[in-house]
């Protein structure tokens, strides 16, 4: 981009400060982790309360084997991406950290056969620009 290399760490901390870099994630490849398989659970909790709710996410985040939940509007509430020993570890998860609990009314797994990082977002459209 016409950068000099010598301006470019002074550059991204101003954008880190501005909030135009959020932060930045390190991720390992799936062998080092020692895991074979990657699921997305489609999560209904239910009743349809806060009380329950909020408890449920935090503990959902908190595992070792969650990667990203995200909450969606639909029949679904939650979809969770997850990364386990194997299909027996995947079971394991499920009844023990989801389907035990009363807060999942509903949990259905998919596997992830293999997954593809995308490029970066690319820059605002002029005529997305509201005015």
């Amino acid at each position: 981009m016409g950068v000099a290399l010598s301006t470019c760490p002074a550059r991204v901390t101003r954008l880190r400060h501005a909030g135009v870099i959020p932060g930045h994630q390190l991720r390992l490849t799936r062998p080092s982790r020692g895991a074979g398989v990657q699921a997305l659970l489609s999560v209904r909790v239910g009743p349809h309360r806060r009380e329950p709710v909020g408890p449920f996410v935090e503990r959902i985040r908190g595992l070792p084997e969650s990667r990203t939940v995200f909450p969606l509007t639909g029949p679904e509430d939650y979809l969770v991406q997850v990364v386990v020993a194997d299909k027996a570890d995947l079971q394991r998860l499920v009844l023990d950290e989801y389907t035990a609990r009363g807060e999942a009314a509903r949990v259905e797994t998919g596997s992830i056969f293999r997954q593809w990082d995308c490029g970066p977002l690319p820059p605002p459209s002029p005529w997305a620009q509201s005015g």
